[in-house]
């Protein structure tokens, strides 16, 4: 598969993990924990979170990348994130006071993923 491939997976899931957190985090706010609307969006979470790791990984042996010992710092950032963005999923089910917070919090996170995929920090 080609870079641009694996580019556009990666994306396609980072768009699901984001609506899908949106979502949890409605849930979370108004108290709504049962029902499909949570199920569904727990699920789509975790399916997305795979498909951002494997077309990441994809797209980085795309690139020639060593092993992990010599990863540059923007891949590590962007791992770090993707394990944050993993984990908040437990925080948003027990904290729901953290709702707006974690609302306006999230996207600024995408942000950083975002540049460390674009300037590519040393």
């Amino acid at each position: 598969m080609s870079f641009a491939a694996y580019k556009v997976i990666h994306i396609l899931g980072v768009l699901f993990v984001f609506a899908s957190l949106g979502a949890l985090i409605l849930a979370s706010r108004d108290g709504a924990w049962g029902g499909r609307g949570r199920k569904l969006a727990g699920m789509t979470h975790g399916i997305a979170l795979l498909v951002v790791l494997i077309a990441g990984f994809g797209a980085l042996a795309r690139l020639g990348m060593p092993n992990p010992g010599h990863w540059p710092m923007w891949v590590w950032i962007k791992a770090l994130i993707w394990l944050i963005l993993g984990g908040i999923i437990v925080v948003i089910r027990r904290s729901p006071q953290l709702s707006t917070l974690l609302w306006w919090l999230l996207p600024l996170l995408g942000a950083v993923a975002a540049w460390a995929a674009i300037y590519k920090p040393a």
